[in-house]
C-alpha cells in the first residue's frame, strides 16, 4: 500500500526543491549544543507557513532516531476511533517512507483497541506534514501512524502504557511524536491564556492533568487526546524533564488577533 500525498501543495510545497528550502527556514540555525536523545515531543500540524518555525523548534533539537511512533488526531469523522496501519509506505515530494511492520504489529498485540484502518489516515494531515520534517532530520526511517478520533481517558491511558511497554523492548530507540496544534478560533489573548493552562500541564508530565484542563477550560486542542497518550508512555519510559521550545499563534503570521489558533513545540526526555 502507497499512501499518497494528501495536502502537498497545500499544508506544505509539493515540489521537493522548495519543500527542502521551507524545511531549512523552519529549522533555522544548528544548535550550539550536542543534541540529545528524546523519549517524545509535541509538533503543531498547521500548514507550514502559519505552525512551520514552531515545528522547527523542536525538529532542531532531536538527535533523531530511526523509528518513530506518530500519534495524531483524525480530523474526519470516518474510520476507526484507534486507527493503526502496519504495512505500506507513505509518499511524499521527498520520497516514500516505510512503514515500520514489526513496531506495528507489537502495538496492536501490546493494545488490542488499535485497529488496522486505512480511511481513518487517507485524507487526515496530522501525521503526514511531519514526515518531511523527519525524512530532512534523519534521513532513512520507519514509523507507525495512530489517528486518533476518542477521547476517552481509560483507552488512551491504555494505548500509553502499551507503546510504554513495546518501546522499553525494543533493541533500538523509538522516538514518540505527539501531532498537535493548541487552541482554535478565539482571541489571540484568550487562546494564549488557555494554551498556557494545558502547557503547564504538559512541562508536568502530567497526562491526566491536561486531559482535565482541555474539559474543564473548554481548551480546543485538537491532539490532546495524542499529548495525553504520549504523556503516559512517555512517564512510564522515565520521562522527567519537559521543555518547551516554541510557542506561536497564527496571529503572528496574519496579524489578525480575533480568531487564532495557538502552537506549542514541546521535547520530553
Amino acid at each position: 500500500m502507497m499512501r499518497r500525498p494528501a495536502v502537498a501543495g497545500r499544508f506544505y510545497p509539493a515540489d521537493a526543491e522548495t519543500l527542502e528550502q521551507s524545511i531549512e527556514l523552519c529549522l533555522g540555525k544548528p544548535q550550539e549544543r550536542p543534541l540529545e536523545p528524546a523519549i517524545g515531543c509535541m509538533v503543531p500540524h498547521a500548514g507550514y507557513p502559519y505552525s512551520g518555525l514552531v515545528a522547527g523548534s523542536v525538529y532542531r533539537r532531536l538527535n533523531p532516531p530511526s523509528r518513530f511512533i506518530l500519534i495524531g488526531p483524525r480530523h474526519y469523522p470516518a474510520g476507526q476511533a484507534m486507527a493503526i496501519l502496519s504495512r505500506g509506505a507513505w509518499l511524499t515530494p521527498f520520497g516514500p517512507v516505510p512503514l515500520d511492520v514489526s513496531l506495528a504489529e507489537e502495538l496492536k498485540h501490546a493494545c488490542p483497541l488499535l485497529r488496522e484502518d486505512l480511511v481513518a489516515h487517507e485524507r487526515e494531515h496530522a501525521l503526514e506534514v511531519q514526515l518531511p520534517f523527519l525524512q530532512h532530520i534523519a534521513g532513512e526511517f520507519t514509523f507507525v501512524p495512530i489517528a486518533l478520533g476518542t477521547a476517552v481517558l481509560a483507552a488512551l491511558e491504555e494505548l500509553g502504557e502499551a507503546i510504554a511497554r513495546v518501546v522499553k523492548a525494543e533493541s533500538k530507540p523509538v522516538l514518540i511524536v505527539a501531532s498537535s496544534d493548541m487552541n482554535h478560533y478565539e482571541s489571540d489573548r484568550l487562546t494564549r491564556a488557555k494554551d498556557e493552562r494545558a502547557i503547564e500541564k504538559i512541562l508536568d508530565l502530567d497526562p491526566r492533568g491536561l486531559f482535565d484542563a482541555v474539559r474543564e477550560h473548554d481548551i480546543s486542542m485538537c491532539g490532546f487526546a495524542a499529548a495525553v497518550t504520549m504523556l503516559v508512555a512517555a512517564r512510564r519510559l522515565g520521562a522527567t524533564t519537559a521543555d518547551l521550545v516554541g510557542y506561536a499563534t497564527s496571529g503572528d503570521v496574519t496579524g489578525d488577533r480575533e480568531a487564532v489558533v495557538g502552537y506549542a513545540g514541546i521535547v520530553i526526555r
